[in-house]
């Protein structure tokens, strides 16, 4: 496609420019039975992970600040789809952003996730809030370098720099900061812990 059809821009646009050429010949038939095989795959697709991502928003952030009901909850989640999916949208069809590049710039977020997963297995005295400031300094480190890549002190990918920021900030504030309940952490080590004392 990329041949026959040099310059198309966005590239990942490819595939639907060559259906739309009437220069190909293809079947209307076949054409009509593209795009709704298509929107078939991305909407059993991106309606799950749109109500998802707007369910996680509320259950495990909104409602662990502000005490919600369940229908409160419910509301909540139906308002907060409608300016995901028109973010969703933006990055679809406005922003000329390669969908490869997103992809990429989402993986450096979603592996900040192992740190703590790790941690939560083998490493007694983290907790919660050394979790969510390292996870959210990662989450920062990697989209400022995702914005800026020329900014970067050494070519990697901007995940590596958000792990470095995350197990910074992770370590520090998990030390500074109160341990978990005996009872939290006994449920992820078969090993009885001893209860330290928070710092003075």
């Amino acid at each position: 496609g990329v041949m026959l059809f040099p310059g198309v821009s966005p590239s990942d646009t490819i595939v639907p420019h060559i259906l739309m050429q009437d220069s190909i010949g293809l079947s209307g038939w076949l054409v009509g039975l593209v795009c709704a095989g298509t929107l078939a795959a991305s909407m059993s697709s991106g309606d799950a992970i749109l109500h998802a991502a707007a369910s996680i928003g509320i259950r495990d952030g909104i409602s662990k600040i502000l005490p919600l009901s369940e229908k409160q909850q419910h509301t909540y989640m139906k308002l907060l789809v409608v300016p995901i999916g028109a973010i969703a949208y933006y990055f679809a069809v406005v922003s000329n952003v390669d969908i490869v590049d997103l992809l990429l710039g989402s993986y450096g977020i979603i592996a900040q996730i192992f740190p703590l997963v790790f941690a939560a297995f083998y490493w007694p005295r983290a907790n919660g809030r050394g979790a969510l400031a390292g996870l959210l300094a990662a989450i920062v480190v990697n989209i400022f370098f995702f914005l800026n890549p020329e900014l970067k002190p050494f070519p990697m990918h901007e995940g590596v720099y958000g792990l470095v920021a995350n197990l910074v900030v992770f370590t520090a504030v998990s030390l500074m900061t109160k341990p978990e309940p005996v009872e939290t952490v006994s449920a992820y080590s078969p090993a009885p812990i001893a209860q330290e004392t928070a710092p003075a």
